[in-house]
């Protein structure tokens, strides 16, 4: 059976993405609650800047690892069995969040990290691989797949989010790891619909290369196994904040060189090299875009748990539920959004990317004006209206729906194929860069409670805005020259 007309395999992919991201976002809408509650309460009780930081960590720390996973499917066990055993590695991961220790707790984090990078780019692959990279309907083929990360956010959010905040916090991580076993299983018993795609690694490689390889894959195994057990036996003692400037540094140079690479080494063609010029200009697009969407986990998850009123007769509601609000917008809004390119692409009106990308940043920019006038109003009287966050994200959510699956689209449809999931990987180190960038604006956000927050939220709409008009005055000159050479 199709799914809306598209290939069957979409079917498999919907509901097995759908699951994944209902553990990650699950867990992730209380990760910074949890942290910052009381130990008394079953938390961490870790002050907002470092909860913040670590959450920028984790958040940035799962996309960079989608580079290398990425890299390793394409080159030795191929992107189904990396979508395998990701997964597989995510639910150990929350299981062990489950358990009520610091040590599983970060333990915990660092598998999910682990199992998202291995599985996070290779599915997105083979939902561009299922479709020609002429066909008109690739662009709504990843709308619709969309739809399930925004689906499964709803179930996380909601499921996690009411057993973590009013029943125990291990609680909504264990039921977090049963999501991911429930994907892993639906996988598992539909993944013939996806016929060849994926199944085999991209990459031809001679023996002499591979052996090469495995062993620099085996020292970095190592040295991550030595991290791990350092971590069992209570070892690890860190200060967030620096090593998240650190690793900002770190993300930046990283994007730079791996672009370096493929211009300079890579064997592009002149065709090939002016497609890769406009994802480097998309790529740093998203990042400024995630560095304040994905505010939602953090800054606007503390604006909703201190700051919003959540009261619906005299019963106060999760704080984790309010990002509800944007998967659900998703979901309804995901359709529209997929016709719109599709009918504009059938009359040659479809705008450029770096145009689509322009009107994101700009949407939202308005949002953030409209969640500073919320702090100012908290500021004044104790409390906000939760319609604050209900605008925001609805503004949000529209320029995510211009970004986020027009950017895989791209990806998929740019990149050499020989580097596909490579670029996947590249894709997703933006949401790296960007949620790295998120956690220490939150940090700043929050270090002196609401009265620091309309200042940063202002700050962020104006720089997101004349970016976006950027892209928008760069974007003809820009497309012309990538696909015309003009």
């Amino acid at each position: 059976m199709e799914l809306f007309n598209h290939p069957k395999g979409l079917k498999t992919l919907f509901f097995t993405e759908m699951w994944e991201r209902m553990s990650y976002y699950g867990m992730r809408g209380i990760l910074v609650l949890f942290m910052t509650a009381a130990i008394v309460d079953g938390g961490l009780e870790i002050n907002a800047v470092s909860a913040s930081a670590i959450y920028g960590i984790y958040s940035s720390s799962v996309y960079l690892v989608a580079l290398l996973g990425g890299w390793i499917a394409d080159r030795y066990i191929g992107q189904q069995s990396s979508i395998l055993y990701g997964g597989f590695i995510i639910m150990v991961g929350h299981f062990m969040l489950a358990f009520p220790s610091s040590e599983t707790f970060y333990l915990g984090l660092i598998f999910v990290v682990l199992g998202t990078g291995l599985l996070k780019p290779n599915i997105s692959a083979i939902v561009g691989g299922l479709y020609p990279n002429d066909s008109a309907k690739k662009e709504a083929g990843f709308t619709i797949f969309y739809m399930s990360i925004n689906i499964g956010s709803i179930l996380g959010f909601f499921i996690c989010g009411y057993l973590g905040e009013n029943i125990g916090w291990h609680y909504g991580f264990g039921a977090a790891g049963i999501g991911m076993a429930l994907g892993l299983i639906q996988f598992v018993m539909t993944k013939k619909s996806l016929g060849d795609v994926g199944i085999k690694p991209s990459i031809n490689l001679n023996n002499r290369t591979r052996k090469k390889e495995v062993r620099i894959l085996m020292f970095i195994s190592l040295l991550l196994l030595f991290f791990i057990l350092m971590g069992v036996m209570g070892n690890w003692s860190f200060d967030p904040v620096p090593i998240a400037n650190m690793l900002t540094i770190f993300i930046i140079s990283i994007a730079i060189l791996y672009f370096l690479y493929l211009f300079i080494l890579g064997n592009l063609d002149k065709d090939e090299k002016r497609k890769i010029s406009l994802i480097i200009v998309l790529f740093f697009g998203a990042a400024l875009f995630w560095s304040g969407f994905d505010q939602a986990g953090s800054s606007f998850n503390i604006f909703a748990k201190e700051y919003t009123n959540r009261l619906i007769f005299g019963w106060e509601y999760p704080a984790s539920w309010l990002q509800i609000l944007n998967p659900m917008l998703v979901v309804i809004l995901s359709p529209f959004m997929a016709y719109l390119w599709f009918f504009l692409g059938k009359r040659m009106l479809d705008p450029s990317l770096p145009f689509k990308f322009g009107i994101g940043l700009i949407l939202m920019s308005i949002g953030f004006i409209i969640i500073a006038f919320g702090a100012n109003i908290a500021i004044q009287e104790g409390l906000a209206g939760a319609k604050w966050l209900l605008l925001t994200y609805l503004f949000h959510t529209i320029g995510e729906l211009t970004i986020s699956p027009i950017g895989l689209a791209a990806i998929s449809n740019l990149s050499p194929k020989r580097y596909v999931g490579q670029m996947m990987g590249v894709w997703f180190l933006a949401s790296s860069l960007g949620a790295i960038i998120a956690g220490l604006l939150s940090g700043q956000a929050t270090f002196e409670g609401i009265d620091s927050m309309p200042d940063l939220f202002n700050k962020i709409a104006i720089f997101s805005s004349i970016s976006g008009l950027f892209l928008i005055l760069i974007a003809k000159p820009l497309n012309s020259w990538v696909f015309k050479g003009k």
